[in-house]
């Protein structure tokens, strides 16, 4: 049994969409796919992937992203938080997996998260132009670090650590700023900021996780930080060619 994981699959693109459509029915029938969030923020197209997926692989485990908990262009939701809740339930309809998944003695556990600037100040222009604070509504005074507390909260950790030979964990959020690779210009870090927490990386070694899934970044990578191997395998936008690899990838074999 073979362990896929891929992020970002922004499939309001047609040509994602296309690529989710043509995936083989029958090459990962005995597999495990992990998939780190971001798929649409359009519900029926979220079913849609959901459904596909389910169809191809033996297990598909999700974790939401950003993206999943726009509520700007779906008004039946009345923030990000119900939006959340709604996807969960829709994985849980269509037999997605977003509890922890165990398999002999290795454990696959979600780590639901948000930013909160603990990797980076950010500027009141990034706060204009982010796509995330017009199209996500949060309770009335709620600030990043209690919508990070939010789905920090949800995490399984303590019943996980320590009680199985192999974990390993996912989110869609960037568990620390390192593993961003050392090319992206200086122009390009005004965002880093918006990519994570530290307090999820902190999850991450309380776990002992052996591998972290992660996504957001749209910058695929592969870095071993403190016994960790992090790995960002991102499908991205259409234009995001040279920093993505379109293609699944498979991560461990049990």
């Amino acid at each position: 049994m073979r362990i896929f994981a891929i992020s970002d699959l922004h499939i309001d693109y047609e040509e994602n969409r296309l690529w989710l459509k043509n995936l083989s029915k029958y090459d990962y029938k005995k597999d495990i796919l992990i998939l780190a969030g971001d798929i649409s923020d359009r519900m029926h197209l979220i079913r849609y992937a959901f459904e596909t997926l389910k169809s191809c692989f033996k297990e598909v485990l999700f974790v939401p992203g950003n993206h999943d908990l726009w509520v700007v262009r779906e008004d039946y939701h009345k923030d990000s938080f119900e939006k959340f809740h709604a996807v969960q339930h829709l994985a849980k309809q269509t037999g997605i997996v977003t509890k922890t998944f165990t398999i002999a003695s290795t454990a696959i556990v979600p780590l639901t998260a948000w930013y909160d600037y603990s990797f980076a100040n950010i500027t009141e222009h990034l706060k204009e132009i982010w796509s995330d604070f017009s199209a996500c509504i949060w309770k009335d005074n709620f600030h990043e670090s209690d919508i990070t507390k939010y789905f920090l909260d949800m995490n399984e950790i303590q019943s996980i650590a320590n009680k199985y030979t192999q974990i390993i964990s996912y989110s869609h959020f960037l568990p620390r700023i390192d593993i961003m690779p050392e090319f992206i210009p200086y122009s390009k870090r005004d965002i880093y900021g918006l990519l994570g927490c530290n307090d999820l990386g902190k999850q991450v070694k309380e776990l002992g996780s052996s591998i972290h899934i992660y996504g957001h970044s749209h910058v695929n990578n592969q870095v071993k930080k403190d016994g960790t191997l992090y790995i960002n395998n991102a499908y991205g936008y259409p234009r995001e060619v040279r920093i993505t690899r379109k293609e699944l990838r498979c991560i461990f074999e049990l």
